[in-house]
């Protein structure tokens, strides 16, 4: 039994990891990151190396993905502050 539950877990994985590399949308790609590192982790207790699954639970997935997840934010604004200086510029352009 413990067999088919270690094939699934291979397969899910290899399967998060090819669509984490073809996804457009980049929180979609952190979002399954941090699902590919919590099973990942998992993969780890499989193998009977508890210390390694608690270090890519929490520095893989969770420190990363943090991390991931604050420059995502943060190039989102930036995309909104460079559209108010282009609409702002535009409006220059106009009036001048």
């Amino acid at each position: 039994m413990l067999i088919v539950f270690d094939i699934t877990l291979c397969l899910i994985l290899v399967w998060l990891a090819w669509h984490i590399l073809t996804s457009h949308d980049l929180f979609k790609a952190v979002v399954l990151f941090i699902s590919f590192g919590l099973l990942m982790a998992l993969g780890w207790v499989r193998l009977q190396a508890p210390d390694i699954a608690l270090a890519e639970a929490a520095i893989g997935s969770g420190l990363t993905g943090a991390l991931f997840l604050s420059a995502l934010r943060r190039m989102g604004s930036g995309r909104r502050r460079e559209r108010r200086i282009d609409r702002s510029e535009e409006r220059q352009n106009e009036g001048g």
